[in-house]
């Protein structure tokens, strides 16, 4: 039989236990209650402003009078999406985005690839000045010097020309290729040189270890590379607004699409009083079709994306 004392103890230590228990349930309940409100709070965040035009660029002219009509239309129309189309001219600015994108985000994969991979394996004489200046390119911004840029390559005769890109792109001065090198370094130098090694063992130079080797193994990093290059060069609104004269890309169609709206010659049969009130539909479907793709991209590439950034070591 227990004493006094002992029932006493075990009373405390069983009291004890259960408030253990239940500060760790409340705490548990606590965070994922903080956790689910700040997910979905930065979630409202990132998709209102999709949110907002999928609401806004369908509503009809009715909608638009009705002030009842907040988020989700009565009257479904494809008026703003058709005029948005037509003022952007959507199919030509496409096709020159896409002419202008595509081949320099390849020719800059290519540059960035070779470059990130010198830098993190090879020893040279000035690699430190070099990888110096590489960081001042990702510091200063291209306005401080976009005169001299502009004068050397309108004496080269590149204005107005695709070619102005790929050069770019070509000799590691594409858009952001600073900052692609520099994942790129970051991520050949996390790699085990034991890799390297046991290709030298094998016979393989430093070239065909670049790419047998460390490529096959960098696909993560490459897709991240690639979406961040496509989403660059596709939104680039200054170098394109500076570089072509007449034919825009359509990050330089949307910017001027509120200007253009208010020429009512620019859109055929409608009045230009409903032109004004649905400025601001056709601003966003404008907005959607520009970003459409870019999503699509995003939504495919998620993946090696996020694992990409990971492995490069400069998340956060």
């Amino acid at each position: 039989m227990k004493s006094p004392a002992g029932f006493i103890s075990t009373a405390v230590a069983a009291y004890q236990k259960r408030r253990l228990t239940v500060n760790y349930t409340i705490s548990r309940v606590l965070t994922v209650l903080l956790r689910t409100v700040f997910l979905i709070g930065m979630s409202f965040v990132m998709l209102y402003p999709v949110i907002f035009m999928l609401s806004s660029g369908f509503k009809s002219l009715q909608d638009i009078y009705d002030p009842t009509v907040v988020w989700l239309p009565q009257h479904f129309s494809l008026e703003p999406m058709e005029i948005a189309l037509e003022v952007l001219d959507y199919v030509s600015a496409v096709g020159k985005t896409l002419k202008m994108t595509i081949p320099s985000v390849l020719l800059q994969l290519i540059t960035v690839l070779l470059a990130g991979y010198g830098f993190a394996r090879f020893r040279f004489r000035g690699k430190k000045l070099l990888f110096g200046l590489l960081i001042f390119t990702i510091i200063v911004p291209v306005q401080s010097y976009i005169i001299p840029l502009y004068v050397n390559f309108k004496s080269l005769g590149l204005l107005n020309k695709d070619l102005l890109f790929y050069v770019q792109a070509l000799f590691g001065m594409g858009i952001r290729s600073g900052l692609y090198i520099f994942m790129l370094r970051q991520f050949f130098r996390n790699m085990p040189l034991e890799l390297e090694e046991a290709a030298m063992i094998d016979g393989c130079g430093p070239m065909r270890t670049f790419t047998r080797i460390m490529l096959p193994n960098a696909g993560p990093m490459i897709a991240t590379v690639l979406v961040f290059s496509l989403v660059w060069y596709w939104n680039d609104y200054y170098l394109s607004s500076m570089f072509y004269n007449g034919s825009f890309p359509i990050s330089v169609n949307l910017t001027s699409l509120s200007s253009l709206l208010k020429n009512s010659n620019m859109v055929s049969g409608i009045a230009e009083q409903e032109l004004m009130f649905m400025r601001e539909s056709i601003l966003a479907c404008g907005c959607l079709v520009t970003i459409l793709p870019l999503l699509v991209l995003y939504i495919f590439a998620q993946r090696f994306f996020t694992e990409g950034l990971e492995r490069s070591g400069i998340v956060g």
